[in-house]
């Protein structure tokens, strides 16, 4: 059972990868060339509205009934209908909300109207999320892990198709892209639906519980506020990019979601790694096991990793920039890039120790350490926006999320009593600056930009090992222990 497990883990996350990165890289970025960066950015605004107030889509829906079904498969025949008319009606409530706001941004009527569309893609992706976690409550993980892709491909297919055909491709708009999605996302939705009904146990029923709904909304409502805030501070830089900057916000936006796709592709590894932290803390904690050895072992395959992507945004970010959009300016755009590509190590952090805080049950914590987060970042936002534009956004990140990651890091050691090793942290730190010069030394070889990147690549690889961060032993650990 174990092997299995570790192998559709595996398997989850190759194709997640795989696929999102093709999305990324050969739709969404082509989709901005082909767009406009002032286009794009537009969307990329509306769309992080959206996000900000994504939670209340599932306050939680989700997990409690994952949780249920998981330890008791019957139960999706009472559960499964509830929630799916709960979540119905909380669409429709997130709706008012943030087309209420919109209305008070001042948004335009077409902004509005692509804003409804953007909604509609951000609902149905909740709605697959939901169908998703229900599929994974009965125990058909790789089922499961197709259907998480299931939509991208979709997309890849339409979009693809719409970008490559010269007919579609010479009178493409942002509207084809957003309209495509909710196309897209309404058939994964159907799929998802339909493999439900196959794989469960009892038959499903659309009948209305209020009494349940209300418990675990009022249950769940401590987990929905730090979801919220969060979401304020990790997703409220584009829309103020766009409302702060006049006339120029539309393009600011633009630029400013050509860099932040890259650190959204490199988040992909941190979100999916908390994701497996969860459920082996919790079992730890439980247990009362001594997890700095785990948590040090985390740290150790993240933290490196991480410094090697900030080094080489730092030294390569403009030919970077340049190969994948061609009209990256000589300065800015490479500048936002490695601001945000080095606020990266410490989103990593703030993944392995908020999971922890997560998991030994201090969500009243993290909401405070969150609403102080959320003021600090929409000061700064305001403040170095209206002086440096897209620029200051990324500067404020950077400042952020090293101080959520302080934070977090803190009261971690001080909650979970963790023990300070500063032989550990010399180890990071003799490795970040073996790595700094490594860096520098590879700019100077006469070779191309690809090659000397390539180079540092490799003996950032080797490093790892040499430094002992990067074992078999600890790798193979953390699997059986998320087996």
């Amino acid at each position: 059972m174990r092997q299995q497990l570790v192998k559709n883990l595996f398997f989850v996350l190759a194709v997640n990868i795989l696929v999102k990165a093709v999305w990324i890289f050969l739709i969404d970025r082509n989709v901005q060339i082909r767009v406009g960066y002032e286009a794009y950015g537009a969307f990329q605004a509306l769309f992080n509205l959206g996000m900000i107030f994504q939670i209340l889509l599932d306050f939680g829906l989700t997990q409690y009934t994952s949780k249920q079904i998981a330890a008791d498969h019957n139960r999706i025949a009472d559960l499964f209908s509830s929630m799916f008319w709960a979540r119905v009606l909380l669409s429709g409530l997130y709706m008012v909300i943030v087309l209420s706001l919109a209305l008070l941004l001042g948004y335009e009527v077409a902004q509005l109207h692509l804003l409804v569309a953007v909604l509609g893609i951000l609902a149905f992706n909740s709605m697959l999320t939901f169908l998703r976690s229900n599929v994974a409550a009965l125990h058909y993980f790789k089922i499961d892990g197709l259907l998480a892709i299931v939509d991208r491909l979709l997309m890849i297919v339409l979009c693809g198709s719409l970008l490559l055909l010269p007919q579609f491709a010479r009178s493409f708009t942002i509207e084809w892209f957003v309209y495509s999605q909710i196309v897209c996302y309404a058939l994964a939705v159907v799929i998802a639906f339909m493999v439900l009904i196959k794989i469960s146990p009892k038959a499903i029923h659309f009948s209305f519980k209020p009494q349940i709904i209300k418990k675990v909304l009022v249950e769940s409502a401590p987990f929905a506020l730090l979801v919220f805030l969060m979401s304020i501070y990790m997703r409220a830089d584009s829309v103020m990019i766009e409302r702060l900057c006049g006339d120029d916000g539309k393009w600011q936006a633009g630029i400013y979601a050509s860099a932040f796709r890259l650190l959204d592709v490199a988040n992909i590894f941190g979100v999916m790694f908390a994701g497996m932290l969860m459920p082996i803390f919790s079992r730890m904690i439980a247990q009362e096991e001594n997890i700095a050895a785990t948590l040090r072992t985390s740290v150790n395959i993240m933290m490196p990793l991480s410094f090697v992507v900030a080094l080489s945004a730092l030294f390569f970010g403009h030919d970077i920039m340049q190969f994948l959009y061609h009209k990256a300016s000589a300065q800015g755009d490479a500048t936002i890039f490695a601001l945000l590509m080095w606020s990266f190590p410490a989103y990593c952090l703030m993944y392995i120790y908020s999971t922890l805080l997560t998991a030994k049950g201090n969500l009243l914590l993290l909401n405070k350490i969150s609403v102080v987060v959320v003021a600090v970042n929409l000061l700064l936002h305001y403040i170095l926006i209206t002086q440096y534009q897209a620029v200051g956004a990324a500067i404020t990140v950077l400042i952020t999320e090293w101080f959520v990651a302080a934070l977090v890091i803190y009261y971690a050691h001080r909650q979970c009593r963790l023990p300070h090793n500063y032989k550990w942290l010399a180890m990071h730190l003799g490795f970040v600056l073996t790595l700094l010069s490594l860096a520098y030394s590879v700019t100077f070889l006469p070779l191309g930009w690809m090659n000397q990147l390539g180079v540092l690549l490799m003996g950032s690889l080797l490093l790892l090992f040499v430094f002992r961060f990067w074992t078999w032993a600890n790798i193979k650990e953390l699997l059986a222990r998320k087996a």
